[in-house]
């Protein structure tokens, strides 16, 4: 498809999302049944599980603490009472027959996720509600070339359900509003969010509009998206789709569509559902589940500090770039690392540098976390303070201190004093030094008297071999400029 800018810039892209987040859960969401990806297929089952008649479910309520913490996250309502309902559509790997859901009682309601818009601004994406429900098992149709192979592993498995308002206006957006989701449910621990293995899902829905109009266009829904920049290409595609078939007076129909990440299209599936084909009715054999404040406020104690919060604090109070913000809250882990780094150090800049720089090196070198990172946020805070006490210099603290300290256990002070790179600030010393260096190279000090500064940087290196690294920069550049006057 090819599509005049001109064309494109009539129109405006109006995109909701519904994210299906597995829940990190030890069991199924109405059984005992393991919840465990990579498991043989069929062999976290029962009797519950395979719906035979009798059996019973049971509500997991670790399941509604993790939708609860989302809730929060987002800043929703939490409903004081809640239902459950049957959902009855042809689920060929849910043996049951209907889901699990919940219908006119979703467990939150409303709130927002902040996130950047197209040209980089922040913006709020309204939630319209987050409910629990279970996930149907995995239909396979690429390893028996005549039939469908089913894996009832993932029957049952519980999900949350996050919908959002129709506010995002680009696949960009898209891309980031999803980023934000995965990052604050892996912040919360309640999902791994890996796409790749399906335990984070996305339908994406999308309509155009003509610019200045009030009325939505019809939307399509395209189903199942495995991945972030897979989403990304599907909204694209579709957007310029519909903006042709508008173009050329065609009309939209209201359905569901597929996604081919071959070809980057999406083609039609089934004609849209509507919430009456569902047959909704409440689910007789649970209970209805009743949180009250205090609970609410338990389930918050638990909580870590959120990525937002986060940057927010990095930017605005230790005076952080957002670039480094961003970087730092990528991950909750090095997050935490660094909030114990600078709980034992001020200085924020040099504690962001050093995780950012020589940490992370590390970790990518032995493809490891931080978790299993051998040097403890309170010795990087030591080694961060032993730097700016002026101990030791940040180049040798860089080159040789914390590749000593990746070796042993002992505090970086006594590490430096072992080894003898205690830095020499007595002026005299360095002083005589200084002299020698001059005289050990008579042409590069008299081009350095004559004005040619640049020589600064070797006259420094000489200094440095020569006091074998203990020199106090600061000293040894004040003294080589007083003497070469």
């Amino acid at each position: 498809m090819g599509l005049s800018e001109e064309i494109r810039n009539k129109y405006q892209a109006v995109i909701g999302l519904e994210v299906h987040a597995q829940m990190l859960t030890k069991t199924k969401a109405y059984s005992n049944d393991k919840n465990e990806f990579g498991s043989q297929p069929n062999t976290n089952i029962s009797a519950i599980t395979l719906g035979h008649p009798g059996t019973l479910p049971r509500m997991n309520k670790k399941t509604i603490d993790f939708a609860i913490k989302m809730g929060l996250a987002c800043e929703s309502d939490i409903a004081p009472e809640q239902y459950f309902a049957r959902k009855n559509y042809f689920y060929p790997d849910l043996p049951k027959g209907y889901q699990i859901t919940q219908d006119t009682t979703p467990i939150c309601t409303g709130g927002k996720v902040i996130v950047k818009d197209g040209e980089g601004a922040e913006k709020e994406v309204g939630i319209t509600r987050i409910h629990m429900e279970e996930d149907a098992g995995k239909s396979i149709h690429d390893i028996d070339p005549f039939n469908t192979l089913i894996d009832l592993n993932r029957a049952g498995v519980p999900l949350i359900e996050i919908v959002s308002e129709p506010d995002i206006r680009s696949s960009q957006e898209a891309y980031n509003y999803l980023t934000e989701i995965r990052k604050l449910v892996r912040y919360l621990d309640i999902c791994d969010g890996n796409m790749e293995e399906g335990s984070l899902r996305c339908d994406a829905n999308v309509s155009v509009m003509l610019k200045g109009s009030s009325e939505y266009g019809t939307r399509t829904e395209t189903k199942n998206l495995n991945s972030i920049r897979n989403v990304q290409r599907a909204i694209d595609f579709e957007i310029e789709r519909q903006i042709i078939a508008n173009e050329n007076g065609e009309t939209i129909n209201q359905e569901t569509r597929n996604f081919n990440a071959v070809t980057g299209t999406t083609t039609a599936m089934r004609s849209k559902e509507a919430a009456n084909d569902y047959r909704y009715f409440p689910e007789p054999d649970l209970q209805p589940i009743s949180v009250d404040q205090n609970h609410i406020d338990r389930v918050q104690s638990t909580m870590p500090p959120l990525p937002a919060a986060l940057f927010k604090k990095y930017t605005q109070e230790l005076g952080l770039s957002a670039y480094d913000a961003e970087i730092l809250t990528d991950q909750k882990e090095i997050a935490l690392f660094f909030e114990d780094i600078i709980s034992n150090t001020k200085n924020y800049k040099s504690a962001a540098n050093w995780l950012m720089g020589s940490v992370k090196s590390y970790l990518n070198e032995k493809a490891i976390g931080i978790g299993e990172f051998p040097i403890s946020a309170a010795r990087i805070s030591e080694l961060i303070n032993l730097i700016d006490s002026g101990k030791v210099s940040n180049n040798l603290a860089s080159q040789k201190l914390f590749p000593a300290m990746l070796e042993s256990d002992d505090s970086p002070l006594k590490i430096a004093e072992v080894n003898n790179w205690i830095q020499d600030s007595d002026e005299d010393a360095i002083k005589n030094m200084v002299l020698e260096v001059f005289a050990e190279n008579p042409s590069e000090f008299e081009r350095f008297k004559g004005g040619e500064k640049k020589l600064m940087g070797f006259l420094m290196g000489q200094l440095m071999k020569k006091s074998q690294g203990k020199a106090d920069p600061k000293s040894a550049s004040k003294l080589i400029n007083e003497l070469a006057k």
